[in-house]
């Protein structure tokens, strides 16, 4: 199989899995409802190049944020260009099979931790947020879910990253963003 046949059954595959995602997904309100709306618009709109990181116009991604065993503290990423604090997760790539395998294969390059296991039946939360994947600027359209990290979890810091560090999920920390707060509460709330 050349790389184009197997570029062409990876979006096809990716796509119809993120559909599928949104599909079954009980959004918490109507603004994440609306959001989820978008992304299979999107979907549809960019057929050919919607879940890949060379579509300008935006494009899915994936993201993890990790919870410990005990659900008091959250692993996050002082992410080396955004210079904030966020949770594991990146860029759809064509050996992913599913939405929720490439969640959990950002969140192990990302943090070195084996043994994750996502939280729930879909993802936690969607988020749309600005960014300079493209000199015209772009969109991450962030499919959000939460993990549990194994009690004997170590992490690792990744070369993506400035920092790696364990916060308690009440005292997050500066800078980040009111996307991650929304989403450690959701998380939490699970």
């Amino acid at each position: 199989m050349t790389g184009d046949t197997e570029r062409l059954l990876a979006t096809v595959r990716l796509g119809k899995d993120v559909v599928d995602v949104l599909h079954r997904w009980r959004p918490p309100d109507d603004a994440q409802r609306d959001l989820a709306l978008d992304f299979m618009r999107h979907l549809r709109d960019h057929t050919q190049d919607g879940v890949w990181r060379e579509c300008a116009a935006g494009h899915i991604t994936a993201s993890t944020l990790v919870l410990d065993h005990t659900r008091t503290r959250v692993l996050l990423t002082l992410h080396s260009k955004v210079k904030a604090w966020l949770q594991l997760g990146g860029h759809l790539e064509p050996g992913d099979k599913t939405l929720e395998a490439a969640a959990l294969r950002e969140a192990r390059e990302e943090s070195g931790i084996r043994g994750l296991r996502l939280l729930g039946e879909g993802p936690v939360q969607l988020d749309r947020h600005s960014v300079r994947c493209h000199p015209e600027g772009s969109w991450h359209l962030d499919v959000q879910y939460a993990a549990i990290a194994p009690a004997s979890a170590r992490h690792v810091r990744s070369d993506e990253s400035d920092d790696l560090a364990w916060w308690p999920v009440d005292a997050l920390p500066e800078p980040t963003d009111d996307a991650l707060r929304r989403l450690v509460a959701r998380a939490v709330a699970s």
